[in-house]
């Protein structure tokens, strides 16, 4: 039944849209009750993200198992290697996108058009980036540990999203595995056991570079809930490197 749910969803979202769609469309469509529905359901938003709740009980579930099972690039004792371990707890997440490739994909253009939907994503993201977070915070002491753990996280997920999109973008068609891995494996070299702390950094950008990349960049600004409008502009200003009008 859950998954007819799902399907019924997806057939209405692609067919009208997915504001113009309604619940009781969905329960019609898949000829169960609106009970049904909220029994799996608690929402709408959540029938597009039907698998997240279970993929991330599995991150934890492998966080937590100990040794490395040698998924992706990572080899047997990756306990050892923290962060080679995380990188492996995201191609857990990998995986789930790979199973359902069709749905994956239209899930993806679908998120992109709806604003809320893009919303409960980042919320989604923000859950896994958190449990490889307290992973980490458990692996690395001393006075920057806590900052090493929520700084690597944050670069795991980054990685994964951007390998993960990759694919999406090119309509399932190319090597998801591949993409991943290309950008787990940067992680990897800056973080890992082998990195180097005194590594000369990277050159600053031409202004040209500069201009041609910042057409891509995507900046979010997280805020407290009653901050003063005027700061929340500040903080975008300050994002952006210019004033707004």
């Amino acid at each position: 039944m859950r998954d007819s749910l799902v399907a019924a969803a997806f057939q209405l979202f692609l067919e009208r849209g997915y504001e113009q769609t309604t619940v009781d469309d969905v329960v019609a469509l898949a000829g169960v009750g609106r009970r049904s529905f909220f029994r799996y359901f608690p929402s709408k938003e959540d029938v597009v993200f039907p698998d997240h709740e279970r993929c991330l009980a599995e991150m934890n579930d492998f966080l937590a198992s100990g040794d490395g099972n040698g998924d992706g690039n990572g080899e047997d004792g990756d306990a050892d290697d923290p962060v080679a371990r995380v990188c492996d707890a995201a191609r857990v997440v990998l995986r789930m996108y790979a199973e359902n490739p069709t749905f994956s994909v239209q899930r993806y253009r679908l998120t992109k058009k709806v604003p809320g939907l893009r919303t409960y994503e980042l919320s989604v993201v923000w859950q896994y980036e958190q449990a490889l977070a307290a992973y980490l915070r458990g692996r690395f002491t001393g006075r920057d540990g806590t900052l090493r753990a929520d700084v690597i996280a944050a670069a795991v997920v980054a990685a994964h999203n951007n390998g993960l999109r990759s694919w999406l973008r090119s309509g399932g068609r190319s090597d998801a595995t591949a993409e991943v891995d290309h950008a787990l494996a940067l992680v990897q070299r800056a973080f890992g056991p082998d990195s180097d702390p005194g590594a000369e950094p990277a050159r600053e950008p031409t202004d040209e570079s500069a201009k041609e990349s910042a057409a891509d960049d995507v900046v979010v600004v997280i805020s407290r809930r009653g901050v003063p409008m005027w700061r929340v502009v500040q903080q975008v200003e300050t994002a952006l490197g210019r004033d707004l009008d």
